[in-house]
């Protein structure tokens, strides 16, 4: 019978706060590398800090995990300030992006290092190895050294070399990016069941966002040092609170424009790229006369031969490229004012036959509720 010391008890469900970040600064000379970040994350949960290379999550990562010593802010774990602590004194384990294991060593022993470090028990060491391995499917490839197996098996080694130990908090810094993406995608979806099971709580870094929106229960969107909008993948997906994350969080229509009508339960915004304002049903916290964008995903635009019958959020252009993608088609539309637009279509919905092609004229269209308003 497989030991279950590894997998912690079930979870009431309460969302306590387990990890705080305190206003974090980290500068080296003249460069802020993170400013004032300041964060919670709950126990259990799997957290990913999600952004382009040099936005400061790296960084934070580091921090946490100790290899970093914060220029300003504190760091608590388990209400525990661990702000000043030393790596090896935080109960607190990193796998690394590049797996970092010994060439030399056998899977077994590689997994079983830290464990040694720490002057465990033989017999102790030996039922936890294995209670790891059982748990990452990697018991039966034990006595193979790591040259000997695959991405995707070394990335299990490296986990169970981070589990054994039983740490509070597992860091993940880009944990699929050595993965082609076949196996990534897979493999996404394996690691949070693993996570999950073993109730740890998990902060990732990825610069992936489908890897993001695939494991993490939250995320925190970062650039420039700055964490810029924290939330469920859904809602940091459907309501965006800039610019910067509507184009960073999948792919997006932005139109540029002005607020000229502003009702209880919609607004209208004028914008050069279309012949007739945008209609937004639902109200905005911007002023009259305000700059902003309008973003509209391109799984909410539809594309006909026939003009449209409503008033608003349509508009007139020529198909200039074409890609079918297995589930849906990608159209690329030239708007008669020069916007390049994208919408994307479910494929059983298009008879490729008779699907608009490339330099046909078609229109594109979108409800009222698909549009969200972003500050400019």
């Amino acid at each position: 019978m497989q030991d279950n010391r590894l997998i912690a008890p079930a979870w009431s469900g309460d969302a306590e706060e387990f990890v705080r970040v305190e206003e974090i600064v980290k500068i080296y000379g003249d460069t802020v590398a993170v400013q004032s970040v300041s964060l919670s994350v709950r126990r259990r949960e799997i957290f990913a800090l999600l952004g382009s290379s040099g936005c400061g999550k790296s960084t934070l990562l580091r921090m946490l995990a100790g290899f970093e010593e914060p220029t300003s802010g504190r760091i608590y774990l388990d209400g525990e300030d661990i702000t000043a602590l030393p790596p090896y004194r935080r109960p607190v384990n990193m796998m690394f992006q590049s797996y970092a294991l010994f060439p030399h060593m056998s899977v077994q022993a590689n997994v079983a290092f830290g464990l040694k470090q720490e002057g465990v028990a033989a017999n102790e060491i030996h039922d936890r190895v294995f209670e790891a391995l059982d748990l990452v499917q990697m018991a039966g490839f034990s006595r193979r050294k790591p040259h000997q197996l695959s991405g995707g098996q070394q990335q299990r080694v490296a986990l169970a070399r981070s589990l054994v130990k039983r740490p509070k908090l597992l860091l993940l810094d880009e944990p699929m990016s050595a993965l082609d993406k076949q196996i990534r995608q897979k493999t996404q979806i394996e690691l949070t069941k693993i996570l999950e099971q073993v109730g740890v709580t998990c902060i990732m870094v990825t610069h992936d966002q489908e890897e993001a929106m695939t494991m993490a229960d939250r995320l925190a969107v970062m650039t420039e040092g700055q964490i810029v909008q924290c939330g469920t993948p859904h809602d940091v997906y459907t309501f965006p609170n800039c610019r910067f994350v509507a184009g960073f969080i999948g792919s997006t229509n932005l139109f540029d424009g002005a607020i000229v009508v502003d009702e209880a339960d919609h607004v209208l915004i004028e914008t050069d790229q279309l012949s007739r304002p945008l209609y937004v049903n639902h109200g905005v916290n911007e002023p009259l006369g305000m700059d902003v964008h309008v973003s509209v995903r391109p799984e909410h635009i539809r594309v006909q031969r026939e003009q449209p019958e409503a008033e608003h959020n349509w508009a007139h252009g020529m198909v200039s490229h074409v890609a079918w993608m297995g589930g849906y088609v990608r159209y690329q539309i030239r708007l008669d004012s020069g916007l390049l637009i994208e919408a994307s279509i479910p494929a059983m919905m298009l008879a490729q036959a008779d699907a608009p092609a490339v330099d046909e004229e078609v229109y594109a269209s979108w409800a009222s509720d698909a549009a969200t308003v972003l500050p400019s």
